[in-house]
């Protein structure tokens, strides 16, 4: 706008303001025409895109983090709930497996124990044990079998080991037992290896026998093998006793004493055979267990 009493601007002027418009106009015209033949402007978006591509992961960055999270704990609560379930089973699938493996064990125990003497045909009957007593004054264990079941007194009582011991006391519903290693207890025995004939004593230890009275000049050393004799016909002849451990000279001077570990399991096992009296022996056969 031209105030009064201003001069008029010159034509070179209004053209100088005029050239940046035109110059504006002029790179538009250019732009135009060289984004329609050369397709430039997809080119440019492109690079912007890529130039503002970190903008946009940043912005969105709170929202995938938020999702990611939310994603992760619904999984580990998944995995958590899948664990202690799968724990659960494993638990009850272990107390199963125990089970199993215990009446394997039993079965194969009670295998053995109805095998305990192989080459005697033996009438036996098995007995559970009710009650142990193995201090050093009294080594016995109580039956569940009684007079009413054939059990009489002087039987002698087995097991898968060897000798474990002779029935002492007789009641209709049940019986006691002395152990071969009560303190009050001998028994005739024999060593495999020679022969000899002697004498196994407990000790009132559940680990130890002891064979009073060898002469000097015995043959018998460590690890000989100790079984019934038979003679007194009270125990059956061949029925492991225990395996000598050591060979010392006695007080006296005058004999050899020798200490050894019982071959029947003294502080182990629930059930024992009675050896039934009047059955014949034989060489061949499992032993007959009575019903």
């Amino acid at each position: 706008m031209i105030q009064p009493g201003a001069p008029a601007p010159k034509l070179s002027e209004a053209a100088a303001g005029s050239l940046p418009l035109l110059a504006c106009i002029a790179l538009s015209a250019v732009l135009m025409v060289a984004d329609h033949r050369g397709e430039l402007s997809p080119r440019i978006r492109a690079t912007l895109s890529s130039a503002v591509e970190p903008l946009w992961r940043l912005a969105a960055l709170p929202s995938t983090l938020w999702r990611w999270g939310d994603t992760h704990l619904a999984r580990q609560q998944a995995l958590v709930e899948e664990t202690v379930a799968l724990r659960r089973e494993l638990q009850l699938r272990d107390a199963q497996l125990a089970r199993l493996e215990a009446v394997a064990q039993e079965n194969a125990r009670l295998r053995e124990l109805l095998g305990g003497k192989a080459g005697y045909r033996l009438s036996v009957r098995m007995a559970g044990i009710v009650d142990v007593d193995l201090d050093p004054w009294r080594q016995r264990v109580r039956l569940d079998l009684g007079g009413a079941d054939g059990v009489e007194v002087g039987q002698a009582m087995i097991d898968a080991g060897g000798m474990l011991g002779q029935v002492v006391e007789v009641s209709p519903w049940g019986a006691t037992a002395l152990l071969v290693t009560d303190a009050s207890h001998a028994v005739p025995v024999q060593v495999v290896r020679t022969g000899l004939r002697l004498v196994a004593q407990g000790t009132g230890h559940s680990d130890a026998l002891r064979v009073p009275n060898i002469p000097r000049s015995a043959d018998i050393r460590e690890g000989d093998l100790l079984v019934t004799s038979g003679i007194g016909g009270r125990f059956p002849a061949g029925f492991a006793v225990g395996r000598v451990l050591a060979i010392a000279v006695d007080e006296s001077g005058l004999f050899l004493e020798a200490t050894a570990a019982p071959a029947a399991r003294i502080d182990r096992g629930r059930e024992v055979l009675l050896v039934m009296h009047g059955a014949p022996e034989a060489a061949v056969g499992p032993p007959e267990v009575a019903p």
